[in-house]
């Protein structure tokens, strides 16, 4: 069995986005290193957060259309009887979520593994992976858009910081809270892989497969070195790499290429500045030693051997 994919270009044509075809390509059902499309982390949801805010802060909710309710979590029917009438405060993002403050409460919203939020003028046709519609008092829609419909969107009335999704995550990434001596302490009698570290959300949030590479690689150290192995210099190293990456992602708009368009429908870009992910086999772009690609707790890890230890 084989698989199409038809690669469009984004434009945007009177008010609305057009999708011109521009390349078709054909290959097995499944596709090798499935898990090289990017998902959303952290950088496409603070463009995101950055680009939904703008437009919508300070404007009422006429309604709430539900085109699929059947998300990550059920989209809660409460939400057409809360949500009209409800000033938008404030726009927050905490790990891969992005809080949305009403006078009522807050919703939570995950783009998932393919998801978008979008503001675009209100009458803007729907499409099929189109599930959920704010209509705003301006005639704005913020949209959620999701074709594998793993994101979704929680309604809260208490802290939300104190709700289940949200309470046991680690620090942010950018944030005085990761320093070297905190990493340093929290390491320093671990077993498990660095790499596995960064991923892992009840630790230190934000940091997905693609950044966990890239930084490792700027600290220069192997994703599969053991957390107990690090020293207090490489902590120093690894901090300022995370915090690097992270920024520089975040300033250009995110990696995802394939799946993620910010809130104006736009891709990241950052993907044509990385220096190891998804570049095994050609050369290291410090040393030329080819860059390696290995499969660690089920996730592609690419490294280079050599600037590496």
């Amino acid at each position: 069995m084989r698989w199409a994919l038809v690669l469009f270009e984004v434009r945007h044509c009177a008010g609305a986005l057009c999708f011109l075809p521009v390349q078709q390509c054909t290959g097995p059902l499944i596709p090798p290193h499935q898990d090289l499309v990017p998902v959303p982390e952290l950088p496409e949801v603070e463009t995101t957060c950055r680009g939904i805010a703008p437009p919508l802060l300070g404007h009422q909710v006429e309604k709430i259309a539900v085109q699929q309710s059947r998300l990550r979590w059920p989209v809660s029917p409460l939400l057409a009887r809360v949500l009209p009438g409800q000033t938008l405060a404030k726009v927050e993002r905490r790990a891969k979520y992005l809080l949305l403050t009403f006078d009522a409460g807050t919703l939570i919203a995950h783009l998932g593994m393919s998801g978008s939020l979008r503001v675009v003028p209100a009458g803007t046709p729907v499409m099929p992976h189109d599930h959920v519609d704010i209509l705003f008092s301006h005639h704005r829609v913020l949209r959620l858009t999701d074709p594998r419909r793993f994101g979704g969107f929680v309604w809260t009335e208490q802290q939300p910081l104190q709700h289940r999704l949200l309470k046991d995550l680690g620090p942010e990434p950018l944030s005085d809270a990761f320093g070297a001596d905190w990493l340093f302490s929290h390491v320093s009698r671990r077993k498990r892989t660095i790499k596995s570290f960064l991923m892992d959300s009840h630790l230190l949030v934000g940091v997905g497969n693609i950044y966990a590479n890239e930084a490792l690689f700027l600290a220069g150290i192997r994703p599969d070195r053991s957390c107990e192995t690090l020293t207090l210099a490489a902590c120093q190293a690894l901090v300022a790499a995370v915090k690097t990456v992270l920024s520089k992602a975040i300033a250009a708009g995110g990696t995802s290429l394939k799946n993620f368009v910010n809130s104006e429908g736009e891709p990241g870009w950052f993907a044509i500045e990385l220096a190891v992910y998804g570049r095994a086999g050609q050369p290291c772009t410090r040393c030329g030693e080819a860059v390696r690609d290995v499969r660690l707790h089920s996730r592609s890890t690419f490294f280079c051997p050599n600037c590496q230890c």
